[in-house]
């Protein structure tokens, strides 16, 4: 069965390339991905699974930073116009996109899920031709929305994945869950859809990555470490508006308690006991030359080796966030918009993905393990599964980078999908 694998990957080379092309030119954002979820339910039909879309997907209590009803409101009318059916549409209405498909062998056998996350970047894509999707025709045809994280291929990965457990269904035995999570970025989505139970009862949880770091198409890491625990904070200051040569008295101001902020955010102290991060990505304040600013708005985040060094980062933030709001008379809202949990590949895959892949001919080189040093909200789907005695992994699947992942020349080379597919194909196998 093993020669059959590669030999299967080889002959649908064609469509997983294809499905890849055409969703980076429908690129979108976490938890507005409704061209996106209906192209990946329209391949999959057919397959046999059993597909769920809508609230059936995700906790809705669960989600992190769902955008305003207003946002979604125009991204549900641009999917409309780009040909998404109205009945279908209305299923993932605010914000309650992905799928979930679920094979049913009817042979006992263990529960192995994978995910797939869907989502997006709010980047305007890179014009050049020396840019292969604008070469080639493929750019994302959505203004300011662009996958430059690769997220189109992990998709296009699934539905692989998924033809093939198709087509060997009758060979195999126990249940396959794949899950194309919306939101990924911003660590937004992924505890919403372990809350709605689609992880309970997951013997085997199989994941991963392309890129991270350029290497050669052909490497394939059995085990990313270093993934970090995260928060993301929005914060707004809202102060009093004057006049800034009449009545400066009168004002707050609200770019100054954010100034305070961000300074003070940047000098708190490296947790002693681990890694930690923390950045302010964003700053947006004031009006004009001669006005006191009443309005201040940051982003940031926060990271650490554990949970026990982010939540000393998340505390100390929120700590200075507070005290400069006090310190200025202004006040304060802020909120918890993506959070992901620290976690590892457990040593069952790091023995199991040498020996399962040594037959792959799309495979020239297993790495035991490679730091991530970034955070993933898949590690609460690992983590739910390791707490429940099942094993979990999270690969990166190499290739060359035409420029660093966020950035609006990201790209990788398309061949990188074939050893994905043959790598998670020969691990259901094994």
């Amino acid at each position: 069965m093993r020669n059959e694998i590669d030999q299967w990957v080889k002959q649908n080379e064609l469509d997983i390339k294809t499905w890849r092309q055409e969703m980076h030119k429908i690129a979108e954002v976490g938890f507005c991905e409704y061209e996106t979820t209906y192209y990946i339910f329209r391949k999959l039909e057919g397959l046999g699974f059993t597909l769920h879309t809508g609230r059936a997907v995700m906790n809705e209590e669960a989600r992190f930073g769902v955008p305003s009803e207003k946002e979604l409101a125009q991204h549900e009318d641009r999917a409309l116009k780009n040909g998404v059916p109205t009945a279908f549409l209305e299923t993932m209405k605010n914000g309650f996109t992905g799928v979930v498909a679920v094979l049913e062998t009817e042979k006992d056998g263990p529960h192995t899920a994978m995910r797939f996350d869907i989502d997006a970047l709010p980047i305007e894509e890179e014009v050049s031709h020396a840019h292969i999707p604008a070469n080639n025709g493929f750019r994302s045809r959505n203004d300011g929305m662009m996958h430059a994280c690769g997220h189109d291929g992990h998709a296009a990965i699934g539905l692989g994945i998924a033809t093939f457990l198709s087509t060997l269904k009758e060979r195999l035995s126990g249940t396959y869950t794949l899950i194309f999570q919306p939101a990924e970025e911003g660590s937004r989505g992924a505890k919403a859809v372990v809350e709605n139970g689609w992880l309970n009862g997951v013997d085997f949880f199989l994941s991963g990555h392309l890129g991270i770091r350029s290497q050669p198409v052909g490497t394939l890491v059995s085990g990313a470490t270093n993934i970090l625990a995260t928060t993301k904070i929005d914060a707004r200051f809202t102060g009093k508006t004057a006049h800034a040569g009449m009545e400066p008295h009168k004002g707050k101001n609200a770019m100054l308690a954010a100034a305070a902020a961000v300074l003070n955010l940047h000098g708190i102290a490296p947790h002693g006991e681990g890694e930690t991060r923390l950045n302010v990505g964003r700053f947006d304040a004031g009006s004009g030359r001669n006005i006191v600013p009443g309005e201040a708005f940051l982003q940031l985040e926060t990271r650490g080796k554990s949970s026990i060094e982010n939540a000393y980062m998340k505390e100390e933030a929120i700590r200075r966030l507070e005290g400069a709001a006090h310190m200025y008379d202004v006040a304060l809202e802020y909120a918890i918009v993506g959070e992901g949990l620290a976690a590892e590949t457990d040593k069952y895959f790091l023995d199991k993905i040498p020996n399962a892949t040594q037959s792959s001919q799309f495979i020239n080189e297993v790495k035991d393990r490679m730091p991530l040093n970034g955070s993933e909200d898949v590690t609460y789907m690992m983590r739910h599964v390791q707490e429940q005695g099942g094993s979990a992994c999270y690969m990166i699947f190499g290739t060359p980078l035409a420029a660093g992942h966020h950035h609006k020349q990201f790209d990788f080379d398309e061949d990188a999908l074939l050893v994905a597919v043959s790598a998670l194909a020969h691990l259901v196998v094994e």
